[in-house]
């Protein structure tokens, strides 16, 4: 009786109750995200000469997409935080790529110091890069490639998001539950609009995506009660590999070249991300305050 009423609480909390809604929606449209999603094996695009970044490459999408970027002879830096599985994940990519053009970088997206030194050994490395995927958490090494796209892996969960900049210093309103996430992924995809305006002319795209819901390692960082829904419903998610497929459309499809500052589903199509992450306003905004807080304007 008492396991009965923990799981009865568990299930019919408001965030449970929620996430049921928005799996059976996704199971509902599962067929038509099916028939209209990009067949990535009809992709012909060859990256040989090419160099990619990708974030958060040690593993879920971020490792599917390394992976594939290698196997079409990219030369892809992978982007870890951890070292230890950095260098595991390299060798198993360099194993089913067949491609040694890989590099390994250390980066800690929460600490500037880090992002800092690892921009400084990458534009050594790397003067030219030609893709650049967020998918955790420069743009002149972009620019002087002549054509360059960055994508940045955002999600659905945007929409239940607030625009906040004082959360970007850790005041502001206290947030609870998951709204850490749903407001980081909204403001993402609000910095990426004007980013690709103050891109405009430069060859250089930025577009943001939604991979879905895909069953990934992130989900340690979610409370028990939604790792136990998430297990029941994982049947219906997404595993890596389609959850890396809309990452893939915008890093490799040659029919979105110079198509920049939209928000795509994660079937693929162009659509309208939330009200708020189409602010101009807000996200000048956001913009400002990024530049201060990471002292870009004092820089040349």
């Amino acid at each position: 009786m008492l396991q009965w009423s923990l799981l009865s609480t568990l299930v019919w909390s408001p965030g449970s109750v929620l996430l049921i809604l928005v799996l059976l929606h996704r199971l509902c449209m599962w067929p038509w995200h099916k028939s209209h999603l990009w067949d990535l094996q009809h992709c012909s695009t060859d990256l040989t000469g090419k160099t990619a970044v990708v974030t958060g490459a040690n593993s879920g999408i971020g490792k599917a997409v390394s992976q594939e970027l290698a196997r079409r002879g990219a030369r892809v830096i992978l982007a870890c935080r951890n070292w230890e599985c950095g260098q595991q994940a390299l060798a198993e990519i360099q194993v089913a790529s067949k491609n040694n053009c890989l590099l390994l970088g250390q980066v800690d997206l929460s600490s500037m110091a880090s992002i800092r030194s690892f921009s400084r050994w990458l534009l050594q490395e790397c003067p030219e890069i030609h893709l650049l995927v967020n998918n955790a958490g420069t743009c002149g090494a972009l620019q002087r490639a002549g054509s360059a796209r960055v994508v940045n892996v955002s999600s659905f969960r945007h929409a239940h998001g607030y625009v906040d900049e004082e959360h970007l210093t850790g005041a502001g309103k206290p947030l609870i539950f998951n709204q850490n996430y749903d407001c980081s992924k909204l403001l993402l995809t609000s910095f990426t609009g004007e980013l690709a305006r103050r891109l405009q002319g430069t060859g250089v795209t930025v577009n943001s995506v939604d991979p879905g819901i895909v069953y990934t390692s992130i989900m340690k960082h979610f409370s028990w009660s939604y790792r136990f829904l998430f297990w029941l419903f994982s049947f219906f998610c997404k595993d890596v590999r389609q959850g890396a497929v809309p990452v893939l459309y915008l890093s490799l499809a040659k029919e979105l070249d110079g198509i920049s500052g939209k928000y795509f589903s994660s079937s693929c199509r162009i659509i309208l991300p939330a009200k708020a992450a189409q602010d101009p306003q807000a996200a000048q905004r956001l913009w400002n305050a990024t530049v201060q807080l990471t002292n870009l304007d004092k820089m040349d």
